[in-house]
């Protein structure tokens, strides 16, 4: 595990104006430190493909779900009655969900794994994982805490609602939280279904310097 130390702050070039395309910045590493410091900054790491080096981004406009205008459907309420969820208990499976080779457009290599074990290790990175009846994975998400901030980072199902019941535990955990954001970098058909909208980047960067200084679910991050 890298040596961190949690009162020193990497600094990361700023999001407020990247290429048309939403890219901040090309390169760099996965160190916990210069992730925190992107997160904070309002960029987030993923490739363009497996050859290619790390490219940061910071879309415009930036989707995100507000907590507190959530509402499931009754299809949802339904699928969140039938499974359980738990909180960090399976950390590295949701990530091994995540990064399954067999889902398209996948990015999650085991490098990208490993970074967020470790800052998972470190209380940055959290997990939900939704269980079916028989005590089986069906689905989960991983994301990056910081004080009320959090950034989704992956999803996956292998059974019926179980990536939508994940999200809406994590708005759970958010609503109490003022001044909560959560992230989930663009917006989707299968999001924009459970409640994200669209901000202009600007917006976005003035939530997030908020939220990052704010309490959250998971303590400071």
């Amino acid at each position: 595990m890298p040596d961190v130390d949690p009162s020193v702050r990497r600094r990361f070039p700023s999001a407020a104006a990247p290429s048309p395309e939403g890219v901040v910045a090309v390169g760099g590493d996965l160190h916990p430190d210069t992730l925190l410091a992107a997160y904070r900054a309002g960029a987030f790491p993923m490739p363009v493909d497996e050859r290619s080096p790390m490219v940061w981004w910071s879309p415009d406009p930036r989707a995100v779900i507000p907590p507190r205008r959530f509402t499931p459907s009754r299809s949802l309420r339904r699928s969140i009655r039938r499974y359980r969820t738990t909180t960090n208990r399976s950390f590295r499976e949701v990530v091994e969900g995540c990064a399954d080779p067999a889902r398209p457009h996948g990015w999650i290599n085991p490098e990208i794994a490993d970074a967020y074990v470790r800052l998972h290790e470190m209380g940055s990175a959290h997990s939900v994982e939704v269980w079916d009846e028989e005590g089986r994975l069906a689905g989960g998400l991983y994301g990056v805490s910081i004080g009320a901030f959090f950034a989704g980072e992956s999803m996956f199902h292998r059974a019926r609602d179980a990536s939508k019941v994940a999200v809406a535990r994590i708005v759970e955990l958010l609503e109490p939280c003022e001044k909560a954001v959560f992230d989930v970098q663009w917006a989707t058909p299968h999001l924009v279904s459970l409640g994200a909208v669209e901000i202009e980047r600007s917006e976005y960067l003035r939530l997030v310097e908020a939220a990052v200084e704010s309490p959250g679910p998971f303590g400071e991050g």
